[in-house]
């Protein structure tokens, strides 16, 4: 696929994806924040990319890495895939266990280890904060219900 190609596909999702926006429910209650608002804000981002990327591509300006015969993947291409597919189960099964904070921390520290960062108590601090923020933003300021943000047995 060209670049070109991939920026037509990425439209059609971003198309699809708004198509699904609008078919959203509106409350049945009159609230400030409807339940519309963060996938319309994220769809219409994501289709802004889009359009960058495709009027980009069409000029010519994006890499085409798949016709690059000598292209291999980096060393430790595995463990990286391990890591970030680890890091969706390590959340999905640890959310109803433990809460949202802790699942979500650990998930970002194994993000991040994917991306080469070293599992360390920086890894875990930057992790936490940045999930405590969204947590009180989506859960406490918005009300969209995330669930808990810790779980004592």
């Amino acid at each position: 696929m060209t670049p070109t190609h991939v920026s037509l596909l990425l439209g059609l999702v971003c198309l699809v994806a708004g198509w699904q926006v609008i078919r959203i429910p509106k409350s049945a209650i009159e609230m400030a924040v409807g339940p519309s608002l963060m996938p319309a804000l994220i769809v219409a981002g994501l289709s802004i990319v889009s359009l960058l990327y495709g009027v980009s591509a069409y000029r010519g300006l994006q890499a085409d890495d798949a016709s690059d015969l000598e292209r291999v993947a980096l060393p430790g291409s595995t463990s990286r895939f391990l890591f970030l597919l680890g890091a969706a189960i390590i959340f999905i099964g640890l959310v109803n266990l433990v809460g949202f904070i802790p699942s979500a921390t650990l998930c970002g520290v194994s993000i991040a280890r994917a991306f080469e960062a070293r599992i360390n108590l920086k890894s875990f601090l930057i992790c936490g904060a940045i999930v405590i923020f969204f947590w009180f933003l989506f859960s406490k300021i918005l009300g969209i219900g995330l669930g808990p943000a810790l779980t004592l047995p």
